[in-house]
């Protein structure tokens, strides 16, 4: 482990503090502007005082500075090395026998607390901090949700698919519900029905009309009938979620429901997948940002920091809209999501190494 010098805790000091007022006061700016967005809502369905401050902006903060975290610590970089640079301590630095590569190292041992601290708050801090602010959105802000979507099929288990015409959220009902079993190519039985309702109280749907088909060997079996009772590994809830309703999974949860959304054939994956992977792959562009900010600000140049943030400003927010580009090449089968959420960071890493090597000179 090498050891820290005089020179390395002074810049720790400056990246963590600075980063960390960065924090405060961008907290306060977005807190004002969403405030100024929901209060209409607020007062319309009238959210409690204690719920507002409690459940929704107690846990928003947490989601939305972590969430642009890597920005935060792009501009503290910019901002306290071109204050080092304009007082010509980067010079003084490097005229002392110090490496532009051996500068980096207590920038990097800041941004390795800042990655790991933002993985292990994405990854179990945030998400039960996600679920109580998307129960409070749900209650106060946004429209009751509607399932749009038609013709439905899913995988149930190996063998047993279930298809539905069209799902309405207001009463739990699916209307055309048909559920087959396979023994292999073979079709074991068949049960339809006109509708099925979610009992939330007995934890099953109830069929209404309905007409089961069952093959065995040579002989079939019709059962038909008014009312059927059914229990199965499938609910209403799997069909009334939004699709940021993995924002509020730990990674262990998440890891599960991908494994059950696979099984099922479910479309959701892929927003899962999301999620998953952008847990991981914006934290670490932290050190990417950080390499990029200090290469961009470490020379002293006229003019001040000014042309330095606008820079850095739109090299970090043109990250962030890649970063969110690179989510259509997911949804339109282009790219796996392990692939499509890691190349902005590729590409950033590649235009890091670049300035990192006319930096010096």
């Amino acid at each position: 482990m090498r050891k820290l010098l005089i020179l390395d805790r002074y810049i720790i000091r400056k990246f963590i503090g600075t980063y960390v007022l960065s924090l405060l006061l961008i907290t306060v700016v977005v807190i004002i502007f969403d405030l100024s967005e929901k209060v209409d809502d607020f007062v319309e369905k009238k959210a409690p005082l204690t719920a507002i401050v409690f459940a929704y902006y107690m846990n928003f903060v947490p989601y939305i500075v972590n969430l642009f975290s890597s920005l935060f610590v792009f501009i503290t970089v910019i901002l306290f090395t071109s204050q080092m640079a304009n007082h010509s301590e980067i010079i003084a630095i490097l005229s002392g026998g110090m490496s532009f590569r051996r500068l980096m190292f207590p920038y990097f041992i800041s941004s390795l607390c800042i990655c790991v601290i933002s993985i292990a708050l994405n990854l179990f801090v945030i998400p039960p901090a996600n679920a109580t602010r998307l129960a409070f959105e749900e209650q106060y802000v946004r429209t009751p949700f509607y399932n749009a979507n038609r013709n439905l099929h899913y995988q149930l288990s190996p063998g047993v698919f279930l298809y539905i015409e069209s799902f309405t959220t207001w009463d739990n009902t699916a209307r055309q519900f048909t559920m087959e079993e396979f023994s292999g190519k073979q079709l074991v039985s068949k049960l339809s029905a006109e509708s099925a309702k979610w009992d939330e109280a007995k934890k099953q749907w109830t069929l209404s009309q309905y007409n089961k088909r069952t093959l065995r060997d040579d002989d079939e079996v019709i059962e038909r009938g008014d009312r059927m009772e059914l229990q199965i590994d499938f609910d209403a809830d799997d069909l009334k979620r939004r699709n940021n309703f993995t924002e509020s999974m730990n990674y262990n949860e998440l890891n599960s429901y991908i494994d059950q959304l696979k099984q099922r054939g479910d479309k959701g994956m892929k927003y899962a997948l999301i999620e998953k992977n952008t847990r991981i792959a914006v934290p670490f562009s932290v050190f990417i940002l950080t390499l990029i900010g200090v290469s961009l600000s470490s020379r002293k140049v006229r003019g001040g920091i000014g042309l330095k943030i606008g820079i850095g400003l739109a090299l970090s927010f043109s990250y962030i809209l890649f970063l969110r580009f690179s989510e259509m090449f997911v949804h339109a089968n282009l790219l796996p999501p392990a692939i499509a959420l890691w190349v902005p960071n590729c590409l950033y890493a590649i235009i890091a190494i670049v300035l990192y090597k006319i930096a010096p000179k």
